[in-house]
């Protein structure tokens, strides 16, 4: 089974500089949609909430850049990012990017976890408090939000990558609140926020690296990692821990699956993870 030699990406916010170079190594050229709004989808700062899960929104936007651009293949991501689940204090970034063939309805889908995005946001009341965010954040090749202080406040101006502009935004922000304040934030659009770019061009290496793997039943594209199978056994007293016991690999298109045992690390886990030996 082929490759197509085009493909639809929808987005409106420059990821064809990340996602096009590692599918034109497979002979694929990306087609962008002119006037396609994927904010109409769902924005990260929640004027249009997101709806289902991130591989429902990334197929949202695939489906309608298919549907703009008439082509039987769509490719699209979508981003989350906040707070650690294990360190507060600290960021994450969930990326998926999905493939669909309309079609067929097939779909191939990776995922990525950034450890160190370039997310952060913070409630200041002086020029100095702004400068310092900015300097932290990496302004202005990353470019800043902001809005009035207070849940749910609408951001007054996306996008600012100028120091009078945000100045001034600012101003109005304070002018709105009853404490004087402002509220800035990274904006996480990945033209504006390279460090989200370079993580969407990751995804992309890892996405074409799957598509370049046919399965060896029927030949699809997309045969890889489906899942993760725990269950690695305890050193001592040989019950079950949450750690990688084997990885079920597949196709994509009709569903054969192997089974491969851990082939990193050691094949039983340290005591220290086992529920049992040390509850």
């Amino acid at each position: 089974m082929t490759l197509p030699d085009r493909a639809a990406l929808g987005t409106m916010h420059g990821k064809s500089a990340a996602i096009a170079p590692p599918l034109a190594r497979l002979g694929i050229t990306l087609v962008v949609p002119e006037g396609l709004n994927t904010d109409q989808l769902c924005t990260f700062t929640a004027e249009t909430p997101r709806m289902g899960t991130m591989e429902d929104a990334a197929r949202a936007k695939a489906r309608a850049a298919i549907a703009a651009t008439r082509l039987s293949v769509g490719i699209a991501s979508e981003g989350a990012y906040g707070p650690h689940p294990f360190f507060p204090f600290l960021p994450i970034g969930r990326e998926v990017l999905l493939w669909r063939n309309e079609e067929t309805g097939h779909e191939v889908i990776e995922r990525l976890i950034d450890e160190a995005p370039c997310y952060d946001h913070a409630t200041i009341y002086s020029a100095d408090e702004a400068t310092a965010f900015l300097l932290s954040m990496g302004f202005p090749r990353t470019a800043v939000i902001v809005a009035s202080t207070g849940a749910g406040a609408t951001p007054l101006a996306k996008g600012l990558q100028d120091r009078d502009a945000v100045d001034d935004a600012i101003a109005r922000a304070a002018q709105l609140s009853a404490q004087g304040g402002a509220f800035l934030q990274t904006d996480m659009r990945a033209h504006l926020n390279p460090r989200r770019m370079e993580t969407v061009g990751r995804l992309a290496e890892r996405l074409a690296a799957r598509l370049a793997t046919a399965c060896p039943s029927c030949a699809a594209p997309g045969w890889g990692l489906l899942r993760v199978e725990t269950g690695l056994p305890c050193a001592w007293c040989d019950g079950p821990t949450l750690l990688v016991k084997a990885e079920i690999h597949g196709c994509t298109l009709y569903g054969q699956q192997v089974v491969q045992p851990r082939v990193y690390g050691p094949n039983v886990a340290d005591p220290g993870q086992c529920p049992t030996c040390n509850p």
